[in-house]
């Protein structure tokens, strides 16, 4: 009778795991495109946010701008109960050896925190800039709207905080303005550094940078597809993991692919409507995001944005030449396309947040047996775990298999040579923790 029980229980367990959760779909019905469209148009209306524009004037300039972002966190988190922990961070830069910063400034960070219930030094983080620019980044006395690059992605980061904080979720999240970013990812830099004093355990960051944009230069108009930006393997690996990477694989399995990874399931699982495109890189083609100084540091990070940009509307004085209208304006934004991809944030963000911490010292064996074997660490909420395997020149995880609530496992006829392994986390409402790419081997 007692095994019996156990069986009926883990049946249970495993197909509760297979279904969706509701509160997610609530989650993405409740991101307004109204309220994105209304936030864009305030940031825009601050004239510029030049990370050296005025900052006394309560009408222009970044000054003006960050003090209106720390206002609306502060009013979504009275409407939670004080759920939000509001603050500026801030570093000062300085004129000396930095040839974009035409004067010393403070680059001012507006952070506001949800913490968790359960592990609450554990953060994932979403982001936006609070900075824009025109054709010269030097000139902090133009105007310079920066609608969709980037108050599309500091209005997604907003309303995300609007939706969320309707919530409580284990682990913490982190909604952040950043500034700096068009004269050298400052206000990026600042923070994680500031993470890392504070021995803060983060799981990811989500940077939006450009999430507005429909039609592309090349005239190509698209309202699903967006891009994920992640780096293969972090630069702070030691010579032994990159020497074991060349025997055992993982150059496409670094912690920042398996955020990227994890962000493509849960949007093809929750939002089948959208179309999800990982690219193989740090960011685009010799240019930079604000997820970069995290990566740096090793920390987990990828970049979302548009799949189609206009450069036209990009880094532009606002003029016309040749029939074209140039400047990166508030009537080129399409709000429902920023409200799909705030929405994919938002999920992420909530099933990241529901989730236990991944599995520790995850270990793979197997080698000339017709068999994959594994041991690893139990961790604090987890329920059970799961295994992922791939076929070694797939993007994503396309096999798996839930093992239940055990420290090591043998996936019998699955031979080694032929995949790519790793293992998740499951907690008790079947949130995953994203998956761990084996670091060690055993016989």
């Amino acid at each position: 009778m007692k095994q019996s029980l156990t069986v009926l229980l883990l049946v249970f367990v495993v197909n509760s795991f297979s279904q969706t959760d509701q509160k997610i779909y609530d989650i993405i019905d409740a991101v307004s495109a109204e309220r994105i469209k209304n936030d864009v148009k305030t940031l825009v209306d601050f004239g510029t946010r030049n990370t050296f524009s005025d900052t006394v004037s309560t009408t222009r300039g970044i000054g003006a701008a960050r003090r209106w972002i720390k206002s609306e966190f502060e009013s979504i988190s009275k409407e939670c109960d004080n759920c939000l922990d509001v603050f500026y961070q801030k570093d000062l830069v300085t004129k000396e050896g930095n040839r974009r910063v035409p004067h010393d400034a403070w680059i001012v960070n507006v952070v506001a925190v949800q913490k968790g219930t359960k592990y609450p030094n554990r953060y994932i983080i979403m982001s936006g800039d609070i900075d824009s620019r025109s054709s010269n980044t030097m000139n902090f006395e133009i105007d310079a709207p920066g609608a969709n690059d980037n108050a599309s992605g500091m209005a997604g980061t907003i309303e995300a905080a609007r939706v969320l904080s309707n919530y409580q979720f284990e682990n913490s999240i982190i909604y952040v303005g950043l500034s700096g970013e068009e004269q050298g990812l400052f206000g990026g830099a600042g923070l994680a550094k500031y993470a890392k004093e504070q021995g803060w355990d983060i799981i990811g960051i989500l940077n939006n940078d450009m999430i507005g944009n429909i039609k592309g230069v090349d005239g190509v108009i698209d309202n699903r597809t967006f891009r994920i930006f992640s780096e293969p393997v972090p630069p702070t690996e030691t010579e032994r993991e990159r020497n074991v990477r060349r025997f055992y694989g993982g150059e496409v399995d670094g912690i920042s692919r398996q955020l990227a990874r994890y962000v493509h399931k849960n949007v093809k699982t929750y939002m089948p409507e959208m179309n999800p495109m990982m690219v193989y890189r740090l960011d685009r083609f010799g240019r930079g995001g604000h997820h970069r100084p995290f990566n740096d540091l090793g920390f987990a990070g990828i970049r979302i944005m548009e799949a189609h940009e206009n450069y036209t509307q990009q880094h532009q004085d606002i003029r016309t030449e040749n029939g074209i209208n140039y400047g990166d304006t508030f009537e080129h934004v399409n709000f429902p396309y920023a409200k799909k991809l705030t929405a994919v944030n938002a999920i992420n963000l909530a099933s990241l947040a529901s989730a236990p911490p991944a599995p520790e010292n995850v270990a793979i064996g197997g080698i000339v047996q017709p068999s994959a074997k594994f041991k690893w660490d139990k961790v604090d909420g987890a329920v059970g775990y799961k295994i992922y395997w791939r076929d070694t020149t797939s993007p994503t995880w396309d096999n798996s298999r839930y093992v239940g609530d055990v420290s090591e496992f043998t996936l019998e006829g699955i031979v080694i040579d032929n995949f790519f392994f790793g293992v998740a986390s499951v907690g008790k409402d079947g949130y995953e923790s994203p998956v761990v790419f084996p670091n060690k081997t055993f016989r």
